[in-house]
């Protein structure tokens, strides 16, 4: 019982620390519209505060729609000269998360818990993606018809992954993720140590 205990936490852990983002995919391998719903089901079954669950989703899986969605969108905030993922390498679907102001008026922790509930059900599935808050969100709105009863919080970017990415260390204060001639991502993190503040 022990040893599966333990065999299960490490799964979990590597579920979790391989649910890196990717801004690279396969972009001939789609994601259907099942695989957006069963995820968007995550998000629906996620914790809310005071349960108003206010979120509601748009799932974006043909490629009419995804390229009606990839020009409202900025990808790397830290990679300036890129521009984002050239064809052949965007997003397979997008889920959009939506706030309905009718029953929140403002974002709250909700966006955070069912994004990541989404993002790690992608992971488990071999499906990687990017959680993009750079939005064109009139744009969007109006390229898909939404209704003003909503606010655009969020779109999560999904596909099968195209690049590696690498975990490391942080070094001298610099959180900027790069890549290097191999283009490969390099994503610093701050070690355990300095965040973890007490310990009782």
């Amino acid at each position: 019982m022990k040893g599966q205990a333990i065999k299960m936490r490490e799964q979990f852990n590597e579920l979790v620390t391989g649910a890196r983002t990717v801004r690279r995919f396969e972009e001939e391998k789609e994601i259907t519209l099942e695989q957006l719903k069963a995820l968007a089901d995550l998000g629906r079954l996620s914790p809310s505060g005071a349960n108003l669950q206010p979120l509601k989703y748009i799932l974006v899986s043909s490629k009419e729609s995804r390229e009606k969605v990839f020009p409202c969108l900025s990808w790397a905030g830290y990679l300036k000269e890129w521009e984002g993922p050239v064809k052949g390498e965007r997003p397979g679907g997008y889920i959009i998360l939506l706030r309905d102001k009718n029953i929140a008026g403002k974002a709250g922790m909700d966006e955070g818990i069912a994004a990541q509930s989404i993002f790690l059900g992608a992971a488990y599935q071999g499906i990687k993606g990017c959680f993009i808050g750079s939005v064109k969100r009139e744009i969007l709105a109006k390229e898909l018809e939404i209704s003003e009863e909503y606010e655009i919080s969020l779109v999560i970017a999904l596909g099968y992954p195209k690049e590696e990415v690498v975990v490391e260390e942080i070094r001298e204060g610099n959180v900027k993720y790069w890549r290097d001639e191999k283009g490969v991502h390099h994503v610093p993190k701050r070690p355990l140590e300095e965040v973890i503040v007490k310990s009782f």
